[in-house]
């Protein structure tokens, strides 16, 4: 398939599992891809197993919370690849699950820096560079659209994101540019085992036994079922959504 042939993307949180899982769906579409992280280690390790499987996919290590290596990373694609399609604005942590009363403020500070200014800056200096007519999905979270007990700074940061969403799809809506966001449940993921051990320390299959029985399609997302979401939101299936939440929860919010 080429449904995306001569198309680029910038993905950050790369290395991540729907980062990767969306990269590779894209490249075996006929992308190219530029994967963002700070994990070096393991974007070596997926930039291989991408060159295995002969896929277009490259990276650059940076903390998106960083303007000078944000700009890099754009300055990165544009000498890599000539041009910017799609941004897939996803790098985001989860901080830790403690009660507002008791969280620290220093875990609070960094789960805003990376979730929040990581989102704004990635917009403020990719969009310039962008293809007019492209597309930005950023990832939120099912948490930024209620609330969550012992996770105030995941909870508000998802929020806010959406709230950056909405002001760059007016903002960039001249120009063409559709920006949306993909709000996934819970995923089968390594983010989810941290949360689900943070709930319950040593006991993190129970947590997740009942957070399954809470969603009505009977299971977690698998990091493939958001990453068909963003690639939908990519193509040309998609030519006037723009300034919306896409939520992927197996129905826990209806």
């Amino acid at each position: 398939m080429s449904k995306f042939k001569d198309k680029t993307v910038i993905i950050t949180g790369g290395s991540g599992s729907i980062g990767f899982v969306t990269a590779k769906e894209l490249a075996q579409q006929g992308a190219k891809v530029l994967l963002v992280d700070i994990d070096e280690k393991a974007l070596k390790e997926k930039e291989a197993e991408a060159k295995r499987e002969n896929l277009e996919i490259s990276y650059v290590v940076a903390d998106v919370s960083k303007p000078e290596q944000v700009k890099n990373y754009v300055d990165t694609c544009i000498e890599r690849y000539g041009k910017i399609d799609f941004f897939f604005n996803n790098a985001g942590i989860e901080g830790k699950v403690a009660p507002m009363s008791e969280y620290p403020d220093d875990v609070f500070d960094k789960v805003m820096e990376v979730n929040v200014k990581g989102t704004y800056l990635g917009m403020k200096y990719v969009s310039p560079k962008m293809e007019d007519g492209g597309s930005i999905v950023i990832t939120s979270s099912v948490a930024g659209l209620q609330g969550s007990p012992k996770m105030v700074p995941y909870v508000t940061s998802k929020h806010a994101v959406i709230g950056i969403m909405r002001t760059a799809a007016l903002e960039l809506a001249e120009r063409k540019i559709r920006v949306n966001t993909v709000n996934p449940g819970s995923v089968d993921n390594r983010m989810m085992r941290s949360l689900e051990d943070g709930v319950n320390p040593g006991h993190g299959n129970e947590v997740k036994e009942a957070y399954t029985a809470t969603i009505p399609l009977g299971r977690y997302a698998t990091p493939e079922d958001i990453s068909h979401m963003v690639c939908y939101l990519f193509s040309d299936d998609n030519t006037y959504a723009t300034g919306q939440t896409f939520v992927v929860d197996g129905g826990m919010k209806a």
